[in-house]
């Protein structure tokens, strides 16, 4: 899920939004009509660029949708800018107004690629002069595109090319992000994976970072040794070669640290996704932050996906329980679910603290907790929370923090 890219698509209304990606796709997805507002909440498509893999192309409602209606469109639509990475805005009839220079400023503001397209040239075609006032202003190429040719065999070219444009923009732009064992693992490794199976693990399959692992440990030539905690013990006392790494679950660290000797690395899933696509830096010095928390104090739990609590969530039930314990205070929690905005008193929170993020992109995840960073707000994740309120934080942040290319990505 990671690995995925996301296409916004911005404009006026009746700018051709729908008929474009029906044209990028090849599928008849998004509703085209001449009635204005048709597109209202934003709508999803997934697909393969070759060269990008697999991508979500979101039409959004136009962005000069009228009334009280239409604005919570508008808004809606805007929110989508901080989950894309990459956005295509259409203008048509040579004119960028008001409504245009507001979104290149919040892609600018947000550091998100663009590529400004004049659609429906096949009506009113491209001024040269225009292209070229657009690109000493913005700094950006203008593509000119039209969903009306009808040479197929033209038409084709016309969507080879705005591709080829979205492949090279986000290949130029595209977001930093390391495997999830960067720097950890080489040919012949031995690396093991622990991955309780209870109340917590998704119905009949492994969460996305143990998954990730498995495949990055074959990837570089190690070998992965995948197993339940109630397993490691044996297996430590009977294998003939020491393993160079112990990663495990965040709940399971501190019956698992107990088992594995302090000269064999041992570090946590949630650890991993945090070095490979988080603000790790802001992460690292976040975290110790709980030790200054104090009675009444507010945090806010960042949730990146939705699911049904149970007395064994971590987020809603283990790590307050923890973090109290440890403090010896009362703290106050909130919690915010999928990629809903923070709220806009950011500064009313001691600490702000994200899920692992799996079901995110690291743009996502940098992008949600970048205003709290902004703020001066310690930022941490579970696994790390996890780790510092059962004491094993310093072993377990070691083997991450010795590794080269270790990434601020804020």
């Amino acid at each position: 899920m990671s690995n995925v890219k996301y296409i916004g698509v911005f404009g006026k209304r009746n700018s051709g939004k729908s008929s474009l990606i029906n044209k990028l796709t090849g599928q008849e997805i998004a509703i085209v009509s001449e009635v204005p507002g048709t597109t209202t909440d934003p709508v999803r498509k997934r697909m393969e660029i070759f060269g990008l893999g697999p991508v979500v192309i979101i039409d959004t409602a136009g962005i000069d949708d009228e009334g009280n209606l239409g604005k919570r469109r508008v808004e809606s639509s805007r929110k989508i800018i901080s989950q894309i990475d990459i956005a295509l805005l259409l203008f048509t009839n040579n004119t960028i107004d008001k409504y245009e220079k507001e979104l290149l400023k919040s892609f600018r503001d947000q550091e998100l690629p663009v590529l400004l397209v004049h659609n429906q040239s096949d009506i009113i075609s491209l001024e040269e002069k225009v292209a070229t006032a657009i690109k000493e202003k913005y700094g950006h190429e203008v593509i000119e595109f039209s969903c009306n040719i009808f040479d197929e065999s033209e038409q084709q070219k016309l969507v080879e090319v705005l591709t080829s444009h979205i492949v090279k923009k986000l290949n130029e732009t595209a977001f930093s992000q390391m495997t999830i064992l960067e720097g950890l693992v080489e040919k012949d490794y031995n690396i093991v994976l622990v991955c309780p199976v209870d109340s917590e693990a998704p119905e009949g399959r492994l969460i996305l970072p143990q998954v990730n692992a498995i495949r990055d440990v074959l990837d570089k030539g190690g070998n992965a040794i995948v197993l339940q905690p109630g397993n490691l013990g044996s297996y430590l006392k009977s294998a003939a070669v020491k393993p160079k790494l112990v990663v495990t679950d965040s709940q399971a660290f501190n019956e698992v640290s107990k088992i594995v000797p302090e000269d064999i690395p041992l570090t946590g899933f949630s650890l991993l996704l945090a070095r490979s696509k988080g603000p790790f830096v802001h992460y690292l010095k976040g975290t110790r932050a709980i030790d200054n928390l104090k009675e009444g104090d507010k945090l806010l739990i960042l949730e990146s996906c939705s699911h049904h609590s149970n007395c064994e969530d971590i987020g809603r039930v283990k790590l307050p329980a923890l973090i109290s314990k440890k403090c010896d205070c009362r703290i106050e929690w909130d919690v915010i679910s999928g990629l809903d905005s923070l709220p806009h008193k950011i500064e009313e929170y001691a600490m702000v603290i994200q899920c692992g993020g799996c079901m995110i992109t690291g743009r996502q995840l940098s992008a949600r907790l970048k205003p709290a960073i902004i703020a001066g707000i310690p930022v941490s994740n579970y696994g790390m929370a996890l780790a510092y309120c059962t004491g094993i934080f310093e072993r377990a942040v070691a083997p991450l923090t010795v590794t080269e290319n270790i990434q601020d990505q804020n």
